[in-house]
């Protein structure tokens, strides 16, 4: 029987004045706090280091290349690497990485906790347009910022439990769930920086997105039988509004924790995974269910092909 103490550690908003210091410090008090309650794996949002910087246009893209990370553990995180080994506590979070190759991802990584990478992830689903468009209440511009993910939806198993990670718009994408629901994933942790307001559409307000945001999260749980920790850098950031809304979901689909402020909060539950087992040996039993030769159209087709009549 596997049971361990999981946390979600939300942060506030990230202005642009900030250093990475200054933000690691507000995460290592939230680790703090986490230690003090048990929990033996924390969760940080995407992009936890910087503000998020894809709202603003800048046309020369390597303007902002400081807004991204060449190594890590790096100066600024290696103090939060080594709280995580003195305390014993695996973790997660997400950052902006510019490789080698010159190449941007949006990224998250698992860190066992012995202070080790054992899994990067790099986002899959880029939302937004590349290019300046005015006619959109603000901008978002992570197709201008970032490539592609080209990992995958890889898992691992750290601290006794299968994990996995996604990165904010990959929730929505039940691809995102299912390929790691197919390699046995017991806890898919997401970081996200979500606007309060869909910025083509007045109608589609904060209460409208938060229960989007829900539904996608205890959804993908719920059909794929694993817990999920979905965490929020959220608040008024450089004058803009992200929902926070960050919640544990258990393998049925329940929320179990959830944020009550738009500031630096933790949520913890305890997760037993053996819970995992029931749904993935029954109604999602995919070795027993899955009918894989009606499914072509997921993997040959992009986007939709409406039928001639």
């Amino acid at each position: 029987m596997t049971k361990m103490i999981i946390g979600g550690a939300q942060i506030g908003g990230i202005q642009k004045a900030e250093t990475r210091e200054e933000v690691v410090a507000r995460m290592m008090a939230l680790m703090d706090q986490a230690h003090e309650k048990g929990v033996e794996f924390l969760t940080y949002p995407e992009m936890t280091l910087t503000t998020f910087f894809p709202r603003f246009y800048v046309e020369d893209r390597a303007e902002f290349d400081h807004w991204f990370e060449t190594e890590m553990p790096n100066h600024a995180t290696a103090p939060l690497f080594a709280k995580a080994k003195g305390y014993g506590m695996g973790f997660s979070f997400g950052y902006c990485e510019l490789t080698p190759e010159g190449e941007h991802f949006n990224t998250s990584i698992i860190v066992s906790p012995e202070g080790e990478i054992v899994l990067k992830y790099r986002k899959t689903h880029l939302p937004g347009h590349a290019e300046y468009e005015p006619e959109r209440s603000h901008q978002h511009l992570e197709k201008r910022y970032f490539l592609a993910g080209d990992t995958g939806f890889n898992v691992v198993r750290n601290q006794g439990v299968i994990m996995g990670l996604a990165i904010c718009n990959d929730r929505r994408w039940p691809e995102s769930w299912r390929v790691m629901g197919l390699q046995g994933v017991q806890l898919v942790t997401i970081g996200y920086n979500t606007p309060s307001q869909n910025n083509l559409s007045k109608d589609e307000g904060i209460e409208r997105r938060v229960y989007h945001h829900e539904l996608s999260v205890c959804a993908g749980a719920y059909q794929n039988s694993t817990y999920a920790v979905a965490v929020a850098k959220c608040g008024m950031e450089d004058g803009n509004h992200m929902f926070a809304g960050s919640i544990i979901v258990d393998p049925d689909g329940f929320v179990i924790a959830r944020a009550t402020g738009e500031g630096d909060e933790l949520i913890v539950a305890e997760a037993d995974f053996d819970k995992c087992a029931f749904g993935k040996s029954t109604v999602f039993n995919f070795e027993a269910h899955r009918r894989t030769e009606h499914y072509g159209l997921i993997v040959s087709q992009t986007g939709v092909k409406e039928p001639a009549q």
